[in-house]
């Protein structure tokens, strides 16, 4: 049974960034629903049981077609809601450290320059959908990536994620009404950096492993 994460911190924590009222919706509405369907298609598609959400976002092809466009759209939602309430936090740190900060300045210069990218990724991703941090397992880096409604880049691509900025309106609305720039400048003073520099330890610690 898949079960949306447990969140750390209280909806109120995240103020006056992320206000309680999108917390409440976005988490109790929004991820709750995809969580459901998840549950709901698990029943109906057998070679779903048993899997990660990840792979079976990896595996899409395995899906009989009746069912795909359902599966990566909710078994989506349910990944990329996850992973973000999970990089958020109240007391994370505000910048990369150690490892991922020392790739981070291989490829991008200054952390200063990634946070600048990713914001005009999220920025101009045209309607809903995320900015991302992906390593790039084929070129040994890290990139920065868009994508469309509850799509994510490692269905289309060697990548694993690392940190998602949702730019669907629901997750701003409420306060920030049309100015998503405003909830970029926002949501990147509670970006919990120790969690995604976690992430990146897991994936280098994978392909160490497996070489």
């Amino acid at each position: 049974m898949f079960e949306q994460v447990k969140l750390t911190y209280a909806f109120g924590d995240l103020e006056p960034y992320i206000d309680t009222a999108t917390m409440e919706v976005h988490y109790n509405g929004h991820l709750a629903t995809f969580t459901k369907a998840c549950n709901d298609l698990v029943k109906q598609v057998p070679g779903l049981r048993d899997k990660t959400s990840e792979q079976i976002l990896l595996d899409l092809n395995d899906v009989p077609d009746h069912y795909r466009t359902a599966v990566r759209n909710n078994f989506g939602g349910f990944f990329n809601h996850n992973m973000y309430f999970e990089s958020l936090s109240p007391n994370g740190a505000r910048e990369a450290k150690g490892p991922l900060r020392d790739q981070i300045e291989k490829d991008f210069k200054t952390f200063e320059n990634l946070v600048d990218v990713l914001k005009q990724a999220a920025l101009t991703q045209f309607g809903s959908g995320y900015a991302w941090l992906v390593y790039s397992k084929a070129e040994s880096k890290l990139m920065v990536a868009q994508s469309n409604n509850q799509e994510n880049p490692m269905m289309n691509s060697d990548t694993k994620c690392l940190l998602p900025i949702d730019v669907w309106e629901h997750a701003y609305y409420l306060k920030h009404k049309n100015k998503r720039a405003a909830y970029l400048e926002d949501v990147f003073q509670v970006i919990d950096w120790d969690m995604v520099a976690r992430r990146f330890e897991q994936i280098r610690r994978f392909d160490f492993v497996r070489a």
